[in-house]
């Protein structure tokens, strides 16, 4: 991939970076120019099955030659989150954008969900951007404007057997409006990716189904593109968002996938 010609010497952020969607997401951006610090967990977080060595994704960055570093901490850790934001602005010139894609999906309904697991659910997938955006806004206030992109969800509408996933994900997308209102004066920017249609292959997605990828996928709608949603394509959509192509654009929800978050019909199979 060609660098990308509104990111030199622009810096970036990743939550949840260590594995999955997020180190696709750090990888992508850093083959892309972007000077990328990616944040996350080693050990899996609950209902994941992945796990991650900093010093071994740092290795293969080095090798790799990537302007990419990896940081481990967790989101739902202030001082972990002020000492990741503070290697990112010194990692490059100032921070450009925060990317909050850390997130845990265990399943259940409210009354199969324990009032801690519920709690740990919104502390991560909600108070985790807060947190992670509280930090980084007043450097970028500083420097005249960043971007944030928050990595929703379709469950933010409402999905069955995801109770307290879906209450995080809805809270995450209210939580991107209001900052987007917040700190338009700012020229912050801040939008919502939605990966939609099932069968992405996660740590978070392969948790929920014991490690089987065919049962993940068995029912699965994917994309109009006749496939599954990956990391790439989210990244994709990142990118553009951090780009000076979309500097206008505040306030608005990118759905990567088959209109998830509009709460649509599932599209019919194609007929033979």
């Amino acid at each position: 991939m060609s660098g990308d010609r509104n990111s030199p010497n622009q810096t970036v952020i990743v939550s949840g970076a260590t594995f999955g969607i997020g180190h696709d997401i750090a990888v992508y951006l850093a083959e892309a120019g972007y000077r990328v610090v990616g944040f996350g967990l080693e050990a899996a977080p609950v209902s994941s099955v992945a796990t991650a060595s900093v010093s071994a994704l740092n290795a293969d960055a080095e090798k790799r030659r990537l302007p990419l570093s990896f940081v481990a901490g967790d989101v739902t850790s202030e001082s972990d989150v002020a000492k990741a934001i503070e290697t990112a602005v010194v990692f490059g010139n100032g921070l450009h954008g925060v990317v909050n894609n850390a997130a845990i999906g265990p399943l259940g309904t409210i009354l199969e969900t324990e009032p801690e697991l519920f709690s740990r659910i919104l502390e991560v997938n909600l108070k985790g951007p807060y947190q992670m955006c509280r930090a980084a806004i007043p450097h970028m206030v500083k420097s005249g404007g960043g971007r944030i992109v928050n990595v929703g969800s379709g469950a933010g509408w409402g999905k069955p057997n995801m109770a307290a996933y879906s209450a995080s994900k809805g809270g995450l997308v209210a939580l991107s409006a209001a900052m987007a209102l917040d700190h338009f004066a700012d020229g912050i920017a801040v939008n919502t990716v939605i990966p939609g249609g099932g069968g992405i292959v996660s740590g978070m997605s392969l948790g929920r189904v014991s490690g089987d990828q065919g049962r993940l996928q068995a029912n699965a709608v994917g994309t109009v593109a006749g496939r599954f949603v990956n990391g790439q394509d989210l990244a994709g959509a990142i990118r553009f968002l951090l780009s000076d192509e979309a500097r206008t654009i505040s306030g608005t929800i990118i759905d990567v996938g088959c209109f998830a978050h509009q709460g649509s019909s599932t599209p019919l199979p194609k007929r033979a």
